[in-house]
C-alpha cells in the first residue's frame, strides 16, 4: 500500500465540506455509469474496436477477478503499457475494480525502460500486447520478468498477432474467469494512479494522484468546458498521458459520452474518422489542431460540422490559430496544468474569441492560483512572478522521494510550478515562460539538461546549452547552442545526431537546430542564463 501522501488536512476537510472529494473513487463512478446505460457505446478506436459500457463492465469484472486471485490487492501497482487501443478501457477498470494502482507506460518503452520504471513502483502485474508496429512486446516482458522481483502476473493482448508463449492473453482469461462477485474496499484519498514525468535532470519521478485528484479535475474540466452525454471524444494522444487516459476515457465516462481513439494521427485520417464517428470535442496537444486547421485551409471542400471545441494545452496557444479555428467553426482554448497540477487554468469556451490568445485563462472552481517572486512575496497584478496553485486537483507527491516532494509542495498546499506568468486584477492569467529547463515540444515534456548530458564527449564539441526553440506547429522545438573545440572546425548538426546515435539516445532528444557561441552565459554559480540564449536565438531567426 502506498501511504507516503502529503495532503494537509486542513485543506482535506475544506474540500470534502465544499463537495470537491466525495467518498467516491473512480469504481464506484464506473459502476454507476455502467449500471445507468449499460448498450451505450462508450469507446472505439481506429482499428474498428466498439466497447459498450456494459461490455467494459463484464470484461473488466472479469480480469479484476482474475488479478485478485493471483495476489494482486489494494494498493498493488499494475504496470499497462498499451497503444491507443480501445482494449486499455477493459485494463484500466478492472485494475480500479481491484483496488490496484494504475502505472501507464508509454509504449515505446524498451526492456531497460520497463525495467527501471517498473521496479521504482515495485509493480506486481503487467498487461501489454503481444505485438505492434513490429515490436514483440511479449518478448520483451519475458525478457525482464526475472528482473522484476516484485512482478508476479502478466497478461497479453493479443489484438495485432497470435501469442508465442505459455502467457494468459485478456481474451482467455474472460472466456475463463467469472466476474468479480464483491466491491473491493478502497478509499477515494488513495492513490489510483502513477503517472511518469521528467525533472531537470531527465530522471523519471513517478507523480502520485488520488482517486479525489482526478474525479475532481475531470469533473471541473468537463463543466468548465460545457460538455454533456452528448459530446464525443476524439483522442489522438497517447494513453500513458494524463490527456489521454483521464481528458480521454475518464471525462467522457464521468458524462456518460463516448470516447474515439486515435493511434496513428494522420491528418486526412484524422479529419475522415471525426466525420465519420460525429466526435464534437478534443483535448490534446497544439499539432494536432494546428494539422487540421491547416488541411483545412488547403481543401476548403471539405469541414468538420461536429466538431466545435478543441481544447489544448502544452504551449500557449497563438491568436492567428484561433482565428483559423473559428472560420472553420472551431473553438479553440487554451489549457494550462502539469502533470502535478492537472488542468487548472482554462479559456471559457465563451471567451475563447474575444480573448484571442492574450490570455491563458482563469482558474477552474475550487482552485487557488498565486504569482510570487524570488522571496516568496506575493506580486501585484499584472507583474510577473512565479505561478504557484493549491486545490483538490493537486498531486500528492512523488513516490518514494518525501523530500523532492517537500520542495515542490509545500505543507499548506501549494505547488511551485516553475512556471512564469502574471494575474490582472480580474483574475485572468497569462503564462509566458518557465524557469524550469523543460522544452514542450508538441506537448511532450523534453529535459534540456539531459540533452546537453547526452553531448558530452561529443567530436568537437567543447560545451553545449539546450533550449526550446518557438514552433508554430509544435509549440517548441530543440535548439542547441554549441561552443566549437575548435572555431575553425565546429561540429556540425549531423555529427552531433550521429554521436548521440552512436550512444542509443531517442530520436526525440536529437537538438533540430544548432547555433554557434564563443561562450554559454551563465550565473556566478554556473547555471546557464538560458534566458539570454533564448534572446539570441530571436535576434538570429529575426535576421533570417
Amino acid at each position: 500500500m502506498i501511504d507516503d501522501l502529503k495532503i494537509n488536512d486542513e485543506l482535506k476537510g475544506r474540500w470534502y465540506a465544499e463537495g470537491y472529494w466525495t467518498p467516491d473513487t473512480i469504481a464506484d463512478i464506473w459502476q454507476r455509469a455502467a449500471v445507468a446505460h449499460p448498450d451505450r457505446e462508450y469507446v472505439c478506436d481506429d482499428t474498428g474496436s466498439r466497447l459498450t459500457y456494459g461490455e467494459v463492465d463484464d470484461k473488466s469484472g472479469r480480469i479484476a477477478a482474475w488479478l485478485i486471485a493471483k495476489g494482486v490487492g489494494p494498493g498493488d501497482v499494475v504496470t499497462l503499457q498499451f497503444p491507443t487501443w480501445a482494449e486499455f478501457t477493459i485494463a484500466y477498470v478492472a485494475c480500479f475494480k481491484a483496488g490496484a494502482v494504475i502505472q501507464s507506460l508509454a509504449r515505446n518503452f524498451n526492456g531497460a525502460d520497463l525495467t527501471y520504471a517498473m521496479n521504482l513502483v515495485e509493480s506486481r502485474a503487467y498487461i501489454g500486447p503481444t505485438s505492434f508496429h513490429g515490436v514483440d512486446y511479449e518478448q520483451q516482458i519475458l525478457d525482464i520478468a526475472g528482473d522484476i522481483p516484485t512482478l508476479k502476473v502478466i497478461a497479453l493482448v493479443d489484438k495485432k498477432a497470435p501469442k508465442h508463449s505459455d502467457l494468459p492473453t485478456v481474451a482467455e482469461i474472460v472466456k475463463t474467469t467469472e466476474p468479480l462477485a464483491e466491491k473491493v474496499p478502497v478509499e477515494s484519498d488513495q492513490v489510483a494512479c502513477l503517472l511518469s514525468t521528467s525533472g531537470t535532470t531527465g530522471k523519471p519521478k513517478e507523480v502520485m494522484l488520488t482517486h479525489n485528484n482526478i474525479l475532481f479535475s475531470e469533473r471541473v474540466f468537463v463543466e468548465g468546458l460545457e460538455r454533456t452525454s452528448d459530446d464525443v471524444m476524439w483522442m489522438p494522444a497517447p494513453l500513458n498521458h494524463a490527456v489521454g487516459f483521464f481528458h480521454g476515457l475518464i471525462a467522457p465516462m464521468l458524462l456518460g459520452g463516448r470516447s474515439v481513439l486515435m493511434q496513428d494521427f494522420a491528418v486526412k485520417d484524422a479529419v475522415d474518422l471525426i466525420n465519420a464517428e460525429g466526435a464534437t470535442w478534443s483535448m490534446c496537444s497544439t499539432p494536432f489542431i494546428y494539422d487540421i486547421v491547416k488541411y483545412l485551409d488547403a481543401h476548403p471542400d471539405e469541414s468538420l460540422p461536429t466538431y466545435v471545441l478543441h481544447s489544448c494545452g502544452g504551449a500557449p496557444v497563438p491568436g492567428a490559430l484561433i482565428e483559423r479555428a473559428h472560420n472553420h467553426g472551431i473553438l479553440l482554448c487554451e489549457i494550462f496544468g502539469s502533470t502535478e497540477s492537472c488542468p487548472h487554468v482554462f479559456v471559457p469556451p465563451s471567451k475563447c474569441v474575444e480573448w484571442n490568445g492574450d490570455w491563458s485563462g482563469i482558474p477552474f472552481p475550487g482552485i487557488e492560483v498565486r504569482y510570487i517572486d524570488e522571496q516568496g512575496k506575493d506580486v501585484a497584478p499584472g507583474v510577473q512572478g512565479e505561478h504557484i496553485s493549491r486545490g483538490p486537483h493537486q498531486f500528492v507527491g512523488y513516490l518514494n522521494e518525501p523530500e523532492r516532494t517537500d520542495r515542490a509542495l509545500t505543507d499548506d498546499g501549494w505547488w511551485f510550478s516553475g512556471d512564469l506568468g502574471y494575474m490582472d486584477e480580474d483574475g485572468r492569467i497569462r503564462i509566458n515562460g518557465r524557469r524550469k529547463e523543460i522544452i514542450i515540444r508538441g506537448g511532450e515534456n523534453i529535459s534540456a539538461r539531459e540533452i546537453d548530458d547526452d553531448l558530452i564527449g561529443a567530436p568537437g564539441l567543447a560545451n553545449s546549452a539546450t533550449i526550446g526553440m518557438p514552433d508554430a506547429r509544435l509549440g517548441e522545438r530543440i535548439c542547441t547552442f554549441v561552443v566549437p573545440a575548435d572555431p575553425a572546425a565546429p561540429p556540425t548538426q549531423d555529427e552531433l545526431i550521429a554521436y548521440l546515435k552512436e550512444r542509443h539516445v531517442a530520436k526525440r532528444l536529437w537538438p533540430e537546430r544548432i547555433e554557434l557561441i564563443d561562450e554559454i552565459p551563465v550565473t556566478a554559480t554556473g547555471k546557464v542564463k538560458r534566458f539570454i540564449l533564448a534572446q539570441i536565438l530571436k535576434e538570429r531567426m529575426e535576421a533570417e
